[in-house]
């Protein structure tokens, strides 16, 4: 092992420090909630990158490689990020793989690792599954047996995964992420699945994978269905772009850490049935307009319906939108949301708006609302309790009554709700009425107010204050419901606009920057041109994905180091040059500029180290199999497969014999193709001329 200088340093979720070790220098580092990152400069004779983490005061023994798509390059530097983790402090090791066969390592000084916050209805104890953590743990970690998928804008569509399919455990390769959603709807498959969304994902890149209406669908087999599911972005610039999530009949899903831009209609819809799902630290921005004049921005942003129950939706930045989040569309039975540490930035209506529901809303931050903040109708009940107002100009309304009765129309001509108010910060507000007990004698049931301003948060509120429309009394769900928060996970109101801030949004509040301007924006709910400029030309700065010396690269065609550009530090190699052409099944699938690789994938045929390398995916070998290719000069072909000593496989016809899992030949410029001799399982190729 060469030997180190460490000078780094690093804590909580900042980042700082430089690392230094003779060819690689760690540029920055730091931690996030349960993920730890470390980056890099390019080492000039690397051949590729691997990535290790393990806890700060264990033996070196104990680091674990993290896996090769979560190596990224970008124009300037390398970085990687380690996710699953604990709470706890971390070092990372970044390892160069040099020409020649040796190695170059630095390590970070340690970095602290957050826990997210789990809290709210989507944990309660009262609910279904009790946790909406999806594929992890609760402590952060991936559950055992967990499944990962990694999606670039090159994968969406041939990433594959062993789903079962039936009762007595048969089980089909699903080709691209909407056959692997479709086959796990069958409810035969619970098994935890983590979808990692990498870079700028498009819905060209998942043409074909989208339902009708632009939607990625994860739904259940019946309402309340075990999926286990988490879909997150890695680092903090992962996007949905141009497409929307629609979860239905679902039960323990979680969405985190993704940057949502020009949705279909709402950004993400938990349309129908669903329970446990935790929607956290996502950026939501402005959808595609529709075709009503309050659709400019798009419809909801995050949206509850249809029997949707036992959510939590936390951490979220909503950036101008328009109509933030319906909670009940239809309904007749009571269900139960908690909105916790959210940014409404600037956004307009629905913070949220709701039906029937009793709704948990506590630590968010209205940042110049130019409607209405929280509204309630059909008889809901929402606990609004230790939220920052600031320049919200309807801050709580309750339909046909109070302010809504004596403003600029109405906001519903539904029947009204309740709403219960503690603690909460309020400036600028253009208007609110509160009711309370504190003379002593209750109103009558004509009293026309806006919200019951409560003494303390644990206050029962008393029957006999009822909404003027519809009669409803306040239900006092919040002492009488396990709600999933105590109050010590109640942040002091005078804190919540720097907590919410810090912390909402993706990690490290994303690498999309944008500045409002309060003398303008706060009172206006026309679109923001300019910022939906922005949006519309955003182009991911991702080079590659990969640490191996043949990464691969996103189609995004606004990339500004696209791979036939002469500038990119990674070109696609000429023939004849000396170079080479690497394909890795499991990062690739089938997918490859140079190869023609017809064939089924399977997951579930072993593992491979080969090179530096964990392989995990493989081309089964089969009649139907075939992969052709074209040289331009004599070169070398190396297959790497698990098979015995003695199996064969057929190159241009002619049977060669693998040893130790490898296969050598020398070819001559021309056409070549590559077939099945006996059953083998290929997992590498590499051509070097």
């Amino acid at each position: 092992m060469m030997s180190l200088v460490v000078t780094l340093m690093v804590g909580g979720v900042g980042r700082a420090g430089v690392a230094h070790a003779a060819g690689v220098t760690i540029t920055e580092s730091g931690g996030w909630n349960e993920t730890a990152y470390a980056e890099w400069a390019p080492v000039s004779n690397a051949e590729g990158y691997n990535v290790y983490v393990k806890p700060a005061s264990a033996a070196d023994t104990q680091y674990r490689q993290i896996d090769n798509e979560l190596i990224r390059q970008y124009p300037a530097y390398w970085r990687a990020d380690a996710v699953g983790l604990a709470a706890g402090n971390y070092v990372l090791k970044v390892e160069a793989k040099l020409s020649g066969g040796t190695t170059a390592s630095a390590v970070t000084g340690a970095i602290t690792v957050a826990a997210h916050d789990r809290s709210g209805f989507a944990f309660s104890a009262a609910s279904t599954y009790g946790t909406g953590s999806g594929a992890y743990n609760d402590n952060g970690t991936l559950k055992s047996g967990a499944q990962v998928v990694y999606i670039t804008s090159k994968t969406a569509k041939t990433v594959t995964l062993d789903v079962k399919v039936s009762s007595s455990g048969e089980r089909q390769t699903a080709v691209g992420l909407g056959q692997i959603l479709n086959l796990r709807q069958k409810g035969y498959d619970t098994t935890p699945l983590a979808i990692r969304f990498i870079g700028k994902v498009t819905a060209a890149d998942l043409s074909g994978q989208l339902n009708s209406s632009g939607y990625l669908q994860v739904k259940g087999k019946g309402n309340y269905a075990e999926m286990n599911i988490t879909l997150e972005g890695i680092g903090d610039d992962a996007y949905a772009y141009g497409w929307g999530l629609l979860l239905r009949y679902v039960g323990n899903v979680e969405v985190r850490n993704l940057g949502v831009m020009l949705f279909p209609d709402d950004g993400i819809s938990l349309d129908s049935g669903n329970v446990n799902v935790w929607l956290h630290h996502n950026d939501i921005f402005y959808g595609t307009a529709g075709g009503d004049a309050d659709q400019a921005k798009g419809d909801g942003s995050t949206d509850m319906k249809n029997g949707s129950t036992y959510s939590t939706i936390s951490y979220n930045h909503y950036w101008d939108s328009g109509k933030a989040s319906l909670v009940g569309l239809s309904e007749s039975a009571q269900f139960y949301v908690t909105f916790h540490h959210n940014w409404f930035d600037h956004s307009d209506s629905r913070h949220p708006r709701i039906r029937v529901a009793s709704a948990h809303i506590y630590n968010n931050f209205y940042d110049g609302i130019s409607k209405y903040g929280v509204g309630v109708t059909m008889g809901a009940s929402a606990f609004v309790e230790s939220n920052s107002f600031r320049h919200a100009k309807q801050p709580m309304l309750s339909s046909l009554q109070g302010t809504d009765a004596l403003g600029e129309g109405t906001f519903s001509g539904e029947n009204g709700g309740m709403i219960k108010a503690f603690n909460n910060s309020i400036a600028d507000a253009q208007s609110l009425i509160y009711a309370n007990s504190n003379a002593g004698t209750a109103p009558a049931n004509a009293a026309s107010f806006d919200a019951y301003l409560a003494s303390s948060r644990t206050e029962t509120v008393p029957s006999s204050y009822k909404a003027l429309v519809g009669g409803t009394a306040y239900n006092n769900f919040d002492t009488s419901v396990d709600t999933g928060v105590n109050a010590a996970d109640i942040d002091p109101v005078g804190s919540v606009e720097a907590i919410v801030t810090a912390e909402a949004g993706r990690m490290h509040n994303g690498d999309f920057q944008w500045t409002f301007d309060d003398a303008a924006d706060d009172a206006s709910y026309a679109i923001n041109e300019p910022l939906m400029a922005k949006i519309k030309s955003y182009a991911t700065k991702l080079v590659a994905v990969g640490g191996n010396s043949n990464p691969t690269t996103p189609t995004d065609p606004t990339n500004p180091t696209d791979p036939t550009d002469p500038t990119d530090p990674t070109p696609t190699p000429d023939p004849g040059t000396g170079q080479q052409y690497v394909h890795n099944f499991t990062l690739n699938g089938t997918a490859s500029d140079f190869f023609k690789i017809q064939g089924a994938l399977s997951t579930s045929k072993g593992t491979v180290a080969y090179n530096g390398l964990t392989l995990t995916q493989c081309l089964k070998l089969e009649s139907s199999t075939s992969i052709t290719f074209t040289t331009n000069a004599a070169s070398t072909l190396t297959l790497v497969f698990n098979s015995p000593d003695g199996t064969k496989v057929k190159i241009d016809g002619t049977s060669y014999s693998m040893t130790n899992g490898i296969v050598r030949v020398s070819l001559a410029a021309g056409a070549h193709t590559i077939t099945k001799d006996s059953i083998a399982n290929l997992y590498y190729m590499q051509l070097a001329y």
